[in-house]
């Protein structure tokens, strides 16, 4: 550490030596030999008289000159005030003492190594101290948690077990750490850059944006006609992978890559066309031929789904690998389709600073519309490639044989999509989805459409995409017109209405489907001629973007020999609105304010108002939003303050505006074997699930009565005979 002081003192030295004899260098070595190991003027001869008794002979004498008292206490003086004191300083104090200057040099070196040793002892000997002190009262506090009893009943308590518990996962999370550069060597093997390390999450790091509805007791004790619907979160009960999995997955990712691009770029005998030529087919056969690895055989009992569709979007490839990436993003984008999705590790982060070599561990579930076909719960890992094309390509694979669950019901092969950059900021994407699943949970009026693979396969997410990138296009255009009356142009307030409007539509989604975030109740055999009623309940509680109290959420599922592209006309189109909605008491509706989402006239951010025929009630606004692409419909509402909104058109934040979402999800029954979807055909029957959530009280602690449940029984029931009332009389 004083090296470079010492190669100083040496240089000074030599120049010295140039200009003073042989015998003044050694006798300034020889005074500061003495004088640099002993400050004071007490100084022992013992050194001396050593020198004189030696023995041997023709030994020279060495000379000791000791400083005298005075030059010491004036170094020593001048020490506190200058530690480092240059040459200047050095030769005028060397002057005043009658000291050579390297005299002086050498003691101030010597004096400062002999005061940083000092400090360091007396730092070392507070330590030690205080080391000793917490050592005595963890070991007061151990004995005293290992002595604890309980006050009421004298037994042991278990916080000493627990403290101990914690211990032991501190110890072993410090030693699965120490094997990270292990592990990052194997990880670089086949990514590229070390792996990097997370703490596990437990929980996602930020809340899922999916609706919490929890059950009230309320049915519990029930007998007859209400069963329980639903069941256990498997999602939660996954944890991350361990050290041990990290090479496997890694592995499993880069084989699950080769395939994604296989199974995405290659034609026959793989994928077979249908006589029609409309839809494409995997060989299972074939497949199992090209692609030997991966995660094994099909388990018994699962069936296959296989699709693969091609699109070109309005958005750049950077955005949609970001969007894909990014588990928040995608759960929005897709909120139709996944209602939870979580990251439970990242083993690479990617390279050159996008994500290129990215790889995360992730759950999530995968819904349809409806209460009436179970979720598809997966734990698998994805993986994004940058090739040399430039084509970029997002793989996910499960990991189900890590975590081998006897409630698994879904397993997904390697699915993903490429992207492919075109020009003007549009995107080329092929999408495969690959899952094996058992469907023998799905409710008889939805099987055939699951069965065919619309429900989770890749039409819906491509469809689901396209739409989703217009409606962002959109959202961002800034030559409006401003010749359409209600045309929404100012910039700031089209943004803060259509984010409130994409809150409404995620609540809805996560609200409607069988996600066993919540448990559904079955109100069968109520007599009112409707369909099943489900109901489950939530307390909303220091919620901002909901009004506080007992929310009642409601739905049903039936089929109607109607096409959904009339039916989502007809329910969609404020003309209508009074023949089914019983709440708008017959008054007129008038639309004063719209935003266009995409190139169907269909999808559309509304803002109502309901003009009361009684003149004593006050006039109601009502925000709706309706989309469709060719795999289904929504049209969902939900009324909304005058101030609020008049805040929000303005640019206002529209995060605490209440909203309890309601409206209808429309997919087609699975009947038409051709690959038209919705906006394209008059044919085939749809599936229509129709979904209220009600404020049946505004204290959150208040006990549900049976009588709010009849009366939003008795109000589904009621929409569901208008709508069909109006709809079959239109086909008849």
């Amino acid at each position: 550490m004083f090296q470079p002081n010492m190669m100083e003192g040496l240089h000074h030295l030599d120049m010295t030596a140039q200009n003073t004899p042989e015998s003044d260098i050694q006798r300034i070595r020889n005074d500061e030999f003495d004088s640099g190991t002993k400050s004071g003027s007490e100084n022992h001869e013992g050194g001396a008289s050593g020198e004189d008794q030696d023995p041997r002979p023709n030994k020279k004498k060495k000379r000791y000159h000791r400083h005298t008292q005075h030059q010491i206490q004036e170094m020593e003086a001048f020490f506190k005030e200058c530690p480092h004191p240059d040459d200047k300083q050095r030769k005028e104090l060397s002057r005043e003492l009658g000291l050579e200057p390297l005299q002086v040099k050498f003691w101030f070196q010597n004096k400062r190594t002999q005061m940083k040793t000092q400090h360091e002892r007396h730092e070392n000997t507070q330590l030690r101290t205080e080391n000793d002190k917490l050592r005595a009262d963890n070991m007061r506090y151990r004995e005293a948690l290992t002595n604890a009893s309980c006050p009421n009943c004298g037994g042991p308590t278990a916080i000493g077990e627990m403290s101990f518990d914690e211990h032991q996962l501190r110890l072993e999370n410090a030693r699965l750490r120490e094997e990270i550069d292990r592990i990052s060597a194997i990880a670089a093997k086949y990514v590229g850059k070390p792996v990097v390390n997370y703490p596990l999450l437990s929980s996602p790091s930020v809340p899922p944006r999916s609706l919490e509805l929890g059950v009230n007791g309320a049915f519990s004790g029930q007998q007859g006609g209400i069963d329980m619907y639903g069941g256990g979160d498997l999602l939660r009960s996954i944890s991350g992978p361990t050290e041990a999995d990290k090479p496997i997955i890694i592995e499993l990712a880069v084989a699950a890559m080769e395939e994604l691009i296989g199974m995405a770029q290659l034609g026959e005998p793989l994928w077979l066309t249908t006589l029609d030529g409309s839809t494409t087919v995997l060989n299972e056969d074939e497949y199992v031929r090209s692609f030997p690895r991966g995660i094994g055989p099909k388990p018994n009992g699962f069936k296959c789904e296989a699709s693969r569709e091609t699109a070109v979007v309005i958005m750049n490839h950077v955005n949609l690998v970001e969007i894909l990436m990014d588990a928040n993003q995608w759960s929005t984008v897709f909120s139709g389709i996944v209602s939870r999705a979580m990251t439970l590790d990242v083993l690479s982060t990617g390279v050159a600073g996008n994500y290129n070599g990215a790889l995360q561990v992730m759950t999530a579930e995968l819904q349809v519309p409806t209460p009436l076909v179970p979720t598809r719960e997966s734990y698998f890992v994805r993986y994004c490639k940058q090739h040399p094309d430039g084509t970029w390509a997002i793989v996910d694979v499960s990991l189900d044989n890590l975590r081998p669950s006897p409630s698994a019901k879904c397993r997904r092969r390697p699915s993903g999509c490429l992207i492919q950059e075109l020009p003007n900021g549009y995107s080329k994407v092929i999408w495969v989805e690959h899952v094996e699943v058992d469907d023998r949970g799905v409710h008889n009026l939805y099987k055939q459409l699951v069965s065919s693979g619309h429900a989770f396969g890749a039409k819906r997410w491509i469809a689901t995409l396209d739409r989703q990138c217009q409606r962002l296009a959109s959202s961002m255009a800034s030559n409006m017109p401003t010749v359409d009356v209600g045309v929404i142009t100012n910039q700031e307030g089209r943004k803060s209405m259509l984010k409130l409007a994409e809150r409404m539509v995620i609540s809805f989604c996560a609200g409607v489907s069988a996600s066993t975030a919540h448990t559904w109740t079955t109100l069968s055999g109520s007599g009112t001629g409707a369909d099943d009623v489900r109901v489950m309940t939530r307390k909303s509680v220091d919620d901002p973007g909901r009004p506080p109290g007992i929310v009642l959420s409601a739905a049903t599922s039936f089929w109607l020999p109607v096409s959904p592209k009339r039916v989502f006309e007809f329910l969609r189109d404020e003309n209508s609105r009074n023949e089914w909605d019983i709440l708008s008491n017959g008054g007129v509706v008038q639309e004063m304010a719209h935003i266009a989402n995409g190139r169907d006239t269909g999808n559309s951010v509304s803002l109502l108002r309901v003009n009361s025929a009684n003149s004593s009630q006050s006039n109601m606004l009502i925000l709706q939003e309706s989309c469709t692409d060719s795999t289904g419909s929504f049209v969902i509402y939900a009324p909304v303050d005058i101030a609020a909104m008049n805040v929000v058109l303005n640019g206002g934040h529209p995060d605490y505006v209440a909203l309890l979402p309601s409206g209808f999800a429309i997919l087609p029954d699975g009947t038409t074997t051709h690959g038209s979807g919705i906006v394209e055909t008059d044919h085939g029957g749809s599936l229509l699930t129709v979904a209220f959530q009600i404020l049946v009280d505004s204290v959150p602690t208040a006990k549900l009565s049976l009588g709010s449940v009849a009366t939003v029984n008795n109000l589904i029931a009621c929409t569901v005979e208008r709508i069909k009332a109006s709809l079959t009389g239109e086909a008849a």
